[in-house]
């Protein structure tokens, strides 16, 4: 296992969906599970603690109160991913600054509000610095997007 995928709740599953999609697109190996930071603390401790032999980056997904990113950090010296997700509250930015603003010393990397596809990408780019294969297929991934761009023929007349 490579990649650690924490869903605070099971609503968060739709975001997960998305981050495991682009993981196997590069073939990286994940786990996914639904552990609440909040409800089973001692849970969630024990599987990081576990968890991290194997696995080199973490990813967390919470919304409203969503401190799980953060006490993933508190647990492992590992790359640690937060990914707010929009509640019904303030359209996701209490989820983004819960996830966001960590004490000195505990970072997370926090992606947009339900940005899974970008937070699969960087966990990507982290474990490719180990990788060469893996640094190839983002290289082709990288050529792949701006191709698309300059292909994407957009006219305006007035």
């Amino acid at each position: 296992m490579r990649v650690s995928i924490i869903m605070g709740s099971i609503s968060d599953r739709e975001i997960a969906d998305k981050v495991v999609k682009k993981l196997k697109e590069f073939d990286v190996h994940y786990e996914v599970k639904v552990i609440s930071a909040h409800r089973a603390l001692d849970l969630l401790k024990n599987y990081v603690e576990n968890a991290q032999e194997e696995s080199e980056v973490f990813i967390g997904i919470a919304g409203k109160a969503a401190h799980l990113a953060g006490v993933i950090a508190g647990i492992t010296t590992r790359p640690v991913i937060g990914i707010p997700v929009k509640s019904s509250l303030m359209d996701g930015l209490d989820s983004l600054l819960s996830t966001v603003q960590m004490p000195s010393g505990v970072p997370v990397a926090t992606v947009a509000v339900n940005g899974g596809e970008n937070a699969a990408i960087l966990a990507v780019q982290m474990l490719s610095l180990k990788d060469q294969e893996l640094q190839r297929k983002l290289d082709n991934f990288k050529k792949t997007m701006a191709e698309k761009i300059k292909n994407t023929e957009y006219r305006y007349e007035g």
